[in-house]
C-alpha cells in the first residue's frame, strides 16, 4: 500500500497536496532513518533495490522547505535536518561529522569528521573515517573500514540506478572512490588511491590468465592501483584500472587476516 502510494505520487506531483501522501512519505523518511526500511536489501547473493525508497526521498525534498539551521556556532540553510541524539543512539560521532536525517547507522559505529548522506545505511562497528563521505543511498555492510578521505558515491536518480554497496568486512584504504553503484563484495581490501567506476577493468592478475570485472569486486580481493596501455588516434597512453594482486584467507580472523594482506601485498592505506 505504501510503495503504491508513493510511485502514484512520483509520477503525479498533484498527490503532494493530500495529508495522507504526505505522512506516507514522512513515515517513510522516519523508517528510513531508524533503518525499518532500506534502500537496498540482501537476498542470498542478489542486492534487490527498492526504488520506491529512493522515489520517497525526491518527493520529501519536495515537501521540504529551505530553512536556517543552527547548531552552536554552525549555521546552515538547507531543506533536510541533521540526525541527533548520538548516545541514545549508541553512536560515537567526533565534531565536525554530520549525519542527515533519514540515513541508519547502527549501534556501535565510529564517525570521525565525515559526512553520511540521507538514504544511506551503515551497519554495526563501522568506522568512518576523517573527511570520508558516504554518498546518498550507499549501503555499508558491518565491521567495515571507510580510511580518511574515502569516497562513496551517492545515487538518487535514475531511481532504478543501484547503489554503491560495500559488504561486510572490507576495507576500503585512504582516498579511495567507490561511485556508480559498484559492489565491493565481503572481506575486500582497496589499496590506497583506488577508484573504481562502473566502466572501470577489475583484472584479476594474481593467477597465470588475467580474469576481468567490471561493477564488482569479488570477495576477499586484495586490490591496489593499476593501469594499462589503450590506443587512441593521438597515440598509446595508460588508462587506470584495479588489480586483484590476492585474496585474504578465510580461514583466519578478519582482523588478522586484514594485517596478514597489507604485510604480503606492501598495500598502503
Amino acid at each position: 500500500m505504501r510503495e503504491e502510494i508513493i510511485n502514484t505520487a512520483f509520477h503525479n506531483k498533484e498527490r503532494l497536496k493530500e495529508s495522507n501522501v504526505i505522512q506516507t512519505i514522512k513515515d517513510t523518511i522516519d523508517d528510513l532513518d531508524k533503518g525499518i526500511v532500506r534502500i537496498a536489501e540482501r537476498n542470498g547473493d542478489i542486492w534487490q533495490v527498492n526504488q520506491w525508497a529512493k522515489q520517497a526521498i525526491l518527493l520529501y525534498f519536495s515537501l521540504c522547505k529551505m530553512k536556517t539551521m543552527r547548531f552552536g556556532d554552525f549555521e546552515f540553510y538547507d531543506k533536510i535536518p541533521l540526525k541527533q541524539d548520538f548516545e541514545t543512539l549508541g553512536i560515537r560521532v567526533v565534531p565536525p561529522a554530520f549525519i542527515r536525517y533519514g540515513s541508519f547507522v547502527q549501534r556501535s559505529v565510529v564517525v570521525m569528521p565525515s559526512y553520511i548522506n540521507i538514504g544511506a545505511y551503515v551497519d554495526e562497528g563501522t568506522m568512518v573515517d576523517t573527511w570520508a563521505t558516504v554518498g546518498s543511498c550507499a549501503q555499508i555492510g558491518k565491521h567495515v573500514h571507510l580510511s580518511g578521505g574515502v569516497g562513496i558515491g551517492g545515487v538518487l536518480e535514475p531511481v532504478m540506478a543501484e547503489p554503491v554497496i560495500i559488504e561486510d568486512n572490507c576495507f576500503i584504504g585512504s582516498r579511495c572512490i567507490v561511485v556508480e553503484g559498484v559492489r565491493v563484495c565481503e572481506g575486500a581490501v582497496l589499496g590506497a588511491n583506488t577508484t573504481i567506476t562502473q566502466s572501470t577493468k577489475i583484472i584479476d592478475v594474481s593467477g597465470s590468465e588475467p580474469i576481468e570485472y567490471k561493477g564488482i569486486v569479488p570477495a576477499n580481493s586484495v586490490v591496489i592501483p593499476g593501469s594499462f596501455s589503450k590506443s587512441f588516434p593521438a597515440g598509446n597512453y595508460n588508462v587506470n584500472c584495479a588489480l586483484i594482486i590476492g585474496k585474504r584467507k578465510d580461514s583466519t580472523d578478519k582482523k588478522t587476516s586484514l594485517n596478514d594482506a597489507l604485510r604480503d601485498f606492501s598495500i598502503p592505506v
